[in-house]
């Protein structure tokens, strides 16, 4: 990778020569101005308003405007007398947790290559040294005209410089938050909890633009000659009228996506049980008539009750049910007393 910058980190008393090579690059597909009728290209020219001629980039320079539309020339040679210390080196002032950095500074990013082999003992030093204490660096280096702030971290077996800006350049969040009082209620956040467990985490390699396919294959039609068909309007939007319909539907479809099994019953939070009914076909009439007709039948049998017999007549019952009882059990004795006697005499 070609290097846009030049210069050494100090690190103390350490000096660490590198190179800044950028660490991103734009995949945008980019398109030309045209002039619609013919079809030619609209390119921008630079013109002096003085004397109407045409300007080549070597006879451009610089020049601070004044309020009043006075220019004041600054040259190149007056930017690098400058007492800048930062010119040509990333002096490191301090080492601070990672997340002390707010994201809303973080600007471009870049890698630093050890520049030469004197400088890869330095850099493995200092490359160790932030792996080891979990932190990352606060640094000051000029590019392109101006001082900068940047963060030094560690990615693989590379420091990485991501470019920051000045705490003063952050706007203040000043009328941006909603005005109006809203209340969430605890079941709103429970489905947003179960949404967000539920999308889980994702591979960044797997993530790519489709509006830039999309694009590219459009081009790729249009020089072959070919016609697309134009893509079908995106329904999802629209002015959500039941936030928790709405979380509900979300979960369900996120779950689908992931090849989880869903259910009508289920819980939003994935925790709840799920009650199944099953309904016996054919059955459910009969049974709930004949239900019925046994509750009236034994509601008709309820008035009949049974008679209590008099207290003397049960008595003289029972004493006669005792003599037969008795009557019996003798007679079936004398009969078994007849069947043993003729065995015994027949035995002697």
């Amino acid at each position: 990778m070609r290097s846009i910058w030049n210069g050494a980190i100090s690190f103390g008393l350490v000096s660490i020569p590198i190179k800044l090579v950028n660490a991103t690059e734009n995949h945008s597909v980019s398109f030309r101005q045209i002039h619609l009728s013919d079809g030619g290209r609209i390119r921008y020219r630079k013109v002096c308003e003085i004397d109407g001629e045409e300007v080549g980039s070597g006879e451009i320079g610089k020049a601070y405007e004044e309020a009043d539309g006075t220019m004041i020339p600054i040259t190149d040679e007056d930017l690098g007398s400058l007492p800048l210390p930062t010119a040509k080196t990333i002096e490191i002032v301090a080492f601070v947790p990672a997340d002390s950095i707010d994201p809303l500074q973080m600007d471009a990013a870049y890698y630093l290559s050890a520049n030469g082999v004197p400088a890869a003992k330095p850099y493995t030093l200092l490359r160790e040294a932030l792996k080891r204490s979990n932190k990352v660096a606060l640094a000051k280096y000029a590019l392109r005209g101006r001082e900068r702030l940047g963060m030094l971290r560690v990615v693989d077996d590379v420091i990485a410089m991501h470019g920051l800006l000045w705490p003063d350049e952050i706007r203040a969040p000043e009328g941006v938050a909603p005005e109006a009082d809203v209340t969430v209620r605890d079941a709103e956040l429970d489905l947003a909890d179960a949404l967000m467990d539920t999308l889980g985490e994702v591979d960044m390699d797997s993530l790519h633009d489709d509006y830039r396919e999309a694009v590219e294959e459009l081009i790729a039609a249009k020089a072959s000659g070919e016609a697309l068909e134009p893509a079908a309007p995106d329904s999802s939007g629209g002015k959500v009228i039941d936030l928790i319909a709405a979380l509900e539907g979300s979960v369900r479809a996120a779950k689908e996506a992931r090849g989880e099994e869903t259910g009508d019953g289920e819980a939003a939070d994935g925790e709840g049980e799920v009650a199944e009914v099953t309904q016996l076909s054919g059955r459910g009439k009969s049974a709930a008539k004949g239900a019925g007709a046994k509750k009236k039948a034994s509601g008709s049998r309820k008035p009949a009750a049974k008679k209590s017999a008099p207290a003397g007549r049960s008595s003289a019952k029972k004493k006669t049910a005792e003599k037969s009882a008795g009557g019996t059990k003798k007679a079936a004795a004398k009969k078994t007393s007849e069947r043993r006697t003729p065995r015994k005499r027949a035995s002697a």
